[in-house]
């Protein structure tokens, strides 16, 4: 009888979006805002930091919600990293222009400027930010906020993130804190690569304690708690970005996506599961599934794998490698996998020297230190890189505490 019953409310989910959007345990920042507290945003000239992710539990834009919300103004839209819409490559400039949908004009923070100018908001009273992120570090859109937040104050204009859950969930804090010399538009303020915070958390954080000082105000989830994975929250994913297409995929990038930026390496861009992959032309797949196996990781398991990258730097070539399986997302650490990763390429073939290559500086610009690729060169365990990480990681733990705003 139960198992017809949850038969049946999904099939009515299915059918009916917004009753879809009712069953869902977790309320996100804009329905949080529409229903509930309307007022803060009527008779404003707002002005929208969004893309494809900025969608209602119902999955309507967030864009077309407030334009039909009543006693609202939506005068201008901004665009981060793969536009408003979502659908441009990693890394390539933006130039602004009109929204065909709501003739509303784009202004781009991801091509001559990566900040608001006074120019983009005279007119705007209230900058809004709905944009969801995958909690970790190396990732454009928490820069855009922040840098929008500069903005905002400069101009005398309040800022609002409605925020959205963090798709590693909210207790994993993991990977070392950014030494500030590595500071860099894939990390402008030292915090763990992993951070365990949801985005208007992280935004009350950089206010206060990296010198903003905006008039700052967070919307918050209704019904969401640290300890839920994206699936419990009932919620639709949305691909963040090209290479994101699924919540489990913010698990893997942040456990090879630092190694990827060598480019030495294949770490599944150009295959289906894009991060899910480890491969080179070089690698014997059995010795390396065999290594990694052998230390016993939490919550994963690698599968030897032969494979040909359909697209990117691989593309078109004979790889051989593991394919990572994420088993237990409770118990897994992206960071502690990545560091395994990278010692037992070290062990395994040690001649290859990956670090050996222009793209060394983009390496440590995302895992934030030069001690890593350092330390693993000169004969460096995890445990020596995770002891040198620690003092950084507990001094995080104490002060994100203040900012948390769930249980």
């Amino acid at each position: 009888m139960k198992m017809m019953k949850f038969l049946g409310c999904l099939v009515l989910a299915l059918a009916c979006p917004g009753i879809a959007a009712e069953l869902a345990p977790v309320r996100l920042g804009v329905d949080v805002l529409l229903s509930d507290s309307l007022a803060l945003i009527q008779g404003k000239r707002l002005g929208l930091i969004t893309n494809a992710t900025g969608l209602t539990s119902s999955h309507e834009s967030t864009i077309d919600a407030l334009i039909r919300a009543p006693g609202v103004r939506l005068v201008a839209l901004f665009g981060p990293e793969h536009g408003v819409r979502g659908d441009v490559e990693a890394g390539q400039a933006i130039d602004s222009y009109v929204d065909e949908k709501s003739g509303i004009t784009v202004y781009s923070l991801y091509g001559r400027t990566h900040k608001p100018t006074p120019e983009m908001l005279r007119g705007v009273d209230l900058l809004l930010y709905d944009i969801q992120d995958i909690g970790s570090r190396a990732y454009t859109y928490i820069y855009t906020m922040a840098r929008s937040m500069e903005a905002a104050r400069e101009n005398h204009i309040p800022f609002m993130v409605l925020d959205r859950p963090d798709p590693l969930g909210g207790e994993l804090v993991d990977g070392g804190v950014l030494e500030t010399r590595f500071k860099s538009g894939i990390g402008l303020y030292p915090i763990p690569f992993v951070y365990g915070m949801t985005v208007g958390e992280l935004a009350r954080l950089f206010n206060q304690e990296f010198g903003i000082g905006c008039a700052l105000q967070v919307i918050p989830l209704a019904g969401w708690q640290r300890g839920m994975d994206f699936a419990a929250t009932g919620l639709m994913w949305v691909p963040t970005s090209p290479h994101i297409p699924q919540a489990p995929s913010a698990w893997y990038c942040a456990a090879v996506g630092c190694l990827g930026e060598l480019q030495q390496v294949d770490v599944g861009v150009g295959m289906p599961g894009p991060f899910e992959y480890v491969g080179a032309p070089w690698i014997e797949a059995d010795a390396l599934a065999t290594e990694l196996n052998a230390r016993q990781l939490p919550g994963v398991f690698f599968r030897p794998v032969h494979y040909r990258p359909f697209y990117g730097t691989f593309k078109g070539v004979d790889l051989q490698g593991v394919q990572i399986h994420l088993l237990d997302r409770s118990r897994f650490r992206p960071m502690l996998t990545q560091l395994h990763i990278l010692t037992a390429l070290q062990r395994l073939y040690p001649d290859r020297n990956i670090y050996d290559t222009p793209r060394l500086d983009m390496f440590m610009k995302a895992i934030g230190t030069d001690q890593v690729h350092t330390r693993i060169r000169a004969g460096a365990g995890v445990d020596e890189i995770l002891a040198y990480w620690q003092a950084g990681l507990v001094q995080f733990e104490s002060l994100r505490q203040k900012y948390l705003l769930y249980p």
